[in-house]
């Protein structure tokens, strides 16, 4: 029961991301999603450094209650925290999404651009061209707006569902899905390749089985040495997404990933297995991060929390078969296969991002 209600917390984490890409201008997005996303690294690295000095001097309990600590830290400042005008205006709330406007441009000292607040209510994304984002909200004239044009949260998923398969937009649903669910099985599967690499070649070399002693801290360990991975994968990412957009970014790195896991078909020394899998690691949190920057811009502000959300949800179900590779195969003595089954997933996923259908690199979020 705890760790359900865990999963059903962590679950809505996705919305930060499309709520804080809502605010930030087109031009600067990406670099400022790598910085968002460096804070998770941040978070991996403490977590992982806790839980090595915790669970072997106290137990998983102190862990899991001294982890909760900055959850409770954050639940003030969710009373604080400006609702996205781009919401408001999908919700034809008009006043309110000025007001929030009004106040962000006196915390910047910065006057508001002259005109009405309105919203475009095409309905569906529009990446026909490159349009400044001053050019959605705030034109010199007023347009009208109905209620007709409102998707309430009144009319359910079903309709956010059906406008993210429709024509414009079904492509890259369903790529997105395979995309999130590859990167999420590629980035888990890392974290576990960490430590089950190292103990399945010593307990296949010698013919013994490998029991996990519930004081071995290994796991934790490793994933803080690896986890210090993620820190170049940013900036390696940080630096492509500018360069050369979010689409060749993704498929590059994924690339690359294979590139560092192919010669773990093989067995290897502990510190090239070690290296191999820090290179992994590196690429496979870059791509994650751009994918997670490339769809929020995808969608409009109408159904973005919800594609993204579903997306991730594919991801997450990448996560749970993950384990299934990573430690069922290795210890069974299976390294090649399993090591194939990461390759095919990532080249595939590689594959996916070269036939988004489009770039969105500079453009204005709907």
């Amino acid at each position: 029961m705890c760790l359900t209600n865990m999963g059903e917390g962590l679950g809505g984490s996705h919305v930060y991301s499309s709520w804080f890409l809502e605010f930030v201008p087109a031009q600067n997005r990406g670099f400022w999603m790598i910085i968002f996303s460096f804070f998770w690294t941040i978070g991996t690295v403490l977590e992982a450094s806790l839980a090595w000095i915790v669970v072997s001097t106290l137990t998983w309990r102190w862990l899991l209650a001294l982890t909760a600590i900055p959850c409770f830290l954050l639940l003030p400042f969710f009373g604080i925290t400006p609702e996205s005008p781009r919401y408001l205006c999908a919700q034809n709330r008009m006043s309110d999404a000025t007001l929030v406007l009004e106040r962000i441009a006196e915390t910047n000292q910065a006057a508001l651009p002259p005109g009405v607040l309105v919203y475009p209510r095409d309905g569906e994304a529009d990446h026909s061209g490159l349009t400044s984002e001053a050019d959605h909200l705030l034109p010199l004239r007023e347009k009208e707006c109905t209620d007709d044009d409102v998707m309430s949260p009144k009319s359910g998923s079903a309709a956010a569902l059906r406008s993210l398969l429709s024509r414009k937009l079904r492509r890259s649903t369903l790529l997105l899905w395979f995309v999130f669910y590859a990167n999420s099985f590629a980035y888990y599967g890392l974290v576990l390749l960490t430590a089950q690499l190292s103990n399945a070649n010593r307990s296949c070399a010698s013919g013994l089985k490998y029991v996990k002693s519930e004081t071995d801290t290994s796991l934790y360990k490793d994933t803080f040495v690896t986890s210090l991975a993620e820190i170049p994968g940013l900036i390696a990412s940080a630096v492509l997404v500018e360069w050369f957009g979010r689409k060749a970014t993704m498929w590059c790195l994924l690339f690359t990933c294979c590139g560092f896991l192919g010669p773990l078909v093989l067995y290897q020394s502990e510190l090239w297995t070690t290296g191999l899998l820090f290179g992994a690691r590196a690429c496979a949190m870059g791509s994650y991060t751009v994918v997670c920057l490339y769809a929020p811009e995808v969608y409009p502000t109408s159904v973005r929390s919800t594609g993204v959300g579903i997306a991730t949800a594919m991801g997450r179900v990448g996560g749970i078969i993950c384990p299934l590779v990573a430690v069922g195969m290795l210890r069974s003595c299976h390294q090649m296969e399993a090591i194939i089954v990461f390759e095919v997933v990532l080249f595939l996923a590689a594959i996916a991002c070269m036939l988004f259908p489009f770039e969105t690199k500079g453009r204005a979020m709907n």
